[in-house]
């Protein structure tokens, strides 16, 4: 089987920085493979809350469907992380997210990752389609 290579720069319209944490570590001097995961979750819910797409007790919620990481190199503390951020898949009621988290200013990802959210009634957890206005905001983000 053929792996994927790394993500580049290049192929990311956003980006946000993130710094790691002493505790980010694992007892094999790295950044334990969990930590990546609450990366994506920040970056992304954070900027959907800068743009007003994403509110606490709102109607409508965005929640997780699937997430997934292919690893290709350490990132360790005290290393900033710069995460790019695309959107892959831009459906009704769905987002297919690609992350890239980028070891300072490295070139290349050190980890690449997948986030797929789904638009909900918040009581229920009921899919349904986003109004045009919040799919507007993701738009800029889609990329081919």
């Amino acid at each position: 089987m053929t792996r994927k290579p790394p993500s580049t720069r290049d192929m990311y319209p956003l980006f946000r920085s993130v710094p790691t944490r002493w505790h980010d570590n694992d007892i094999y001097g790295h950044m334990n493979n969990g930590i990546h995961y609450q990366l994506f979750d920040t970056v992304i819910n954070g900027w959907m809350m800068e743009m007003g797409v994403l509110k606490f007790k709102a109607e409508h919620a965005f929640i997780v469907a699937e997430t997934g990481c292919r690893y290709h190199g350490d990132i360790m503390y005290p290393d900033v992380v710069n995460a790019g951020m695309r959107v892959s898949k831009l459906g009704g009621s769905s987002i297919i997210w690609e992350i890239g988290l980028f070891r300072g200013d490295a070139e290349v990802a050190a980890a690449d990752g997948t986030f797929v959210h789904v638009h909900v009634i918040r009581e229920g957890h009921k899919p349904t389609p986003m109004p045009e206005a919040t799919r507007a905001v993701f738009e800029p983000l889609v990329v081919a």
